[in-house]
């Protein structure tokens, strides 16, 4: 499943851009922090509204500590993920409780792709109810 077209993600290598999100939200974001290591690149910036997050340590503590504010967290992917031409976009929503009750998120991700792995990332989010 090596990929230069539309419909397997415009990203080269063994992995498609769709593949590539599914696992970005299943592996790291519901769980496993360090397994960004695999999934982007030495040079990764990630772009949070103010702040940036530079290479796969730094996103991996972001992804921790944002797990540790929640005694359960959960995402799932709501719409795509499309890829083309190196951009993969995907929708997401997420679940998160703590002892004062139940948070709801959304977002909105698009990432770039190199070398069969996420080089960059643009992330716009929300919380409904609060």
């Amino acid at each position: 499943m090596t990929g230069m077209t539309g419909t397997t993600g415009g990203v080269p290598g063994d992995v498609t851009g769709q593949e590539l999100y599914h696992r970005w939200i299943e592996e790291a974001w519901n769980g496993h922090p360090e397994a960004v290591r695999g999934l982007v690149t030495a040079d990764f910036t990630g772009h949070w509204p103010g702040r940036k997050v530079h290479g796969a340590d730094e996103l991996a503590e972001l992804i921790a500590s944002t797990r540790r504010m929640f005694t359960s967290l959960r995402f799932v992917i709501e719409v795509g993920p499309f890829a083309a031409n190196g951009l993969v976009a995907g929708r997401w929503s997420g679940v998160g409780r703590t002892d004062g009750g139940e948070a709801r998120f959304f977002g909105n991700d698009i990432l770039r792709v190199r070398d069969g792995r996420f080089a960059e990332y643009w992330v716009a989010s929300g919380q409904l109810g609060g």
